[in-house]
């Protein structure tokens, strides 16, 4: 954040790229959920009325009901990691059931689904393993796929891989040759989605953006000493200007295709501070930490064209197939997005997720955006998240 306006820079949280003059539309849309049932006042978690509102616009449910969902979440995300340690080499992946409020493990074996369901978890008898799912998703990583594949990822709840295909390819023969080299790897099973993923640009526009070269982007996360953001936003190298024009840093270090993150270093003029802008929406966000929502949680993210959105987490680790080449370990989510949101912040109450690299729609009719994890940013550099 530059001393001079200490909120504007160092808040600018945007979730795709923005070309100078140019406009691409893109992003996500939320569907609604069952809500859960309402908790005490009690017991309620640290949530703003704002946060509330947009989990209520975004998600369909009552305040109450997103605060309990908030709770319930925090629970299903601590117990995770244990229950799948319990479930040893049978875990077969887990995921934050909506309707229920509870953490659903699925599991290949009748011993290890009564060591998980004593902990407190849901489960689920499966036939594959995560592991062997992995191994399969990792197959096709090694596969040239066509325009018309949109991405493929591991899916727990159908205990399969999901190769998604653009509707309109479906059946174009390259399309229909990647399937069948994809299913005679191992248990897959193909979906379809209105339009390609990309990565977007867009016209410049109010809020706090920073550039490089013609490309607006937006600061995902403060890490000691800079900023994560998207790969795709700039080359190892290349100078970063502020909001206001001014010279802000270099990154440092950036990943495109294959990855979609990057790390940009700020001048002494700036600093960096553990918040996500709130948009007017809500308050501005403190960001605690980095721990990783389960597939069904809710999820908001912070970008200087749609602002404060909020949605689900659909999927983890898919490879989306952007036309610039594939881009791995993503997270999938209904959140919407469009131009000039690359890079920006995703959060799951006050912990970091990740930082916005593409997807399909808008925020007028839907879609679906992708995050590239914020804990394999930190890891890939050696950085260290600021946290309130």
């Amino acid at each position: 954040m530059k001393h001079t306006t200490p909120l504007r820079a160092a808040v600018a949280t945007l979730l795709l790229t923005v070309g100078l003059g140019a406009a691409d539309a893109g992003a996500a849309g939320a569907a609604p959920l069952p809500e859960p049932a309402a908790a005490s006042s009690a017991a309620a978690p640290s949530a703003s009325a704002g946060l509330l509102d947009a989990m209520r616009r975004d998600l369909g449910l009552t305040a109450s009901g997103a605060e309990e969902r908030l709770r319930a979440e925090k629970a299903a995300a601590a117990l995770e990691g244990t229950a799948r340690k319990a479930a040893g080499g049978a875990y077969g992946g887990s995921w934050y059931e909506p309707s229920t409020g509870r953490l659903v493990v699925a599991v290949t074996g009748r011993a290890e689904e009564s060591e998980v369901r004593a902990l407190g978890a849901d489960t689920r008898l499966v036939r594959h393993s995560a592991a062997a799912l992995d191994s399969a998703k990792a197959r096709l990583d090694t596969l040239g796929a066509p325009a018309g594949v949109a991405g493929w990822h591991v899916d727990p709840r159908t205990n399969s891989v999901v190769v998604t295909v653009v509707l309109t390819e479906r059946e174009d023969p390259a399309v229909r040759a990647f399937v069948d080299r994809a299913r005679a790897g191992g248990p897959v099973t193909v979906a379809e989605t209105a339009q390609a993923p990309r990565t977007y640009a867009a016209g410049t526009v109010g809020g706090d953006p920073y550039y490089t070269g013609n490309v607006r982007c937006s600061i995902g996360f403060s890490v000691h000493g800079g900023f994560v953001t998207a790969g795709h936003c700039g080359q190892s190298g290349a100078a970063v200007r502020g909001w206001d024009g001014s010279a802000m840093g270099t990154f440092r270090g950036s990943s495109f295709p294959g990855d979609d993150y990057a790390y940009v270093a700020v001048h002494s003029g700036w600093w960096t501070v553990p918040v996500v802008l709130g948009w007017g929406t809500i308050p501005d966000r403190l960001v605690r930490g980095s721990a990783e929502a389960p597939v069904g949680a809710s999820i908001c993210r912070s970008g200087s064209t749609t602002h404060w959105r909020c949605g689900t987490v659909l999927a983890k680790n898919e490879t989306v197939n952007y036309s610039q080449g594939a881009v791995h370990q993503m997270t999938k989510t209904s959140v919407c997005a469009e131009g000039g949101d690359s890079g920006g912040s995703f959060l799951s109450g006050d912990q970091a997720q990740g930082v916005t690299s593409g997807g399909w729609g808008n925020c007028s009719s839907g879609g679906q955006t992708w995050f590239q994890p914020v804990n394999e940013v930190l890891g890939r550099y050696g950085l260290t998240l600021h946290t309130a």
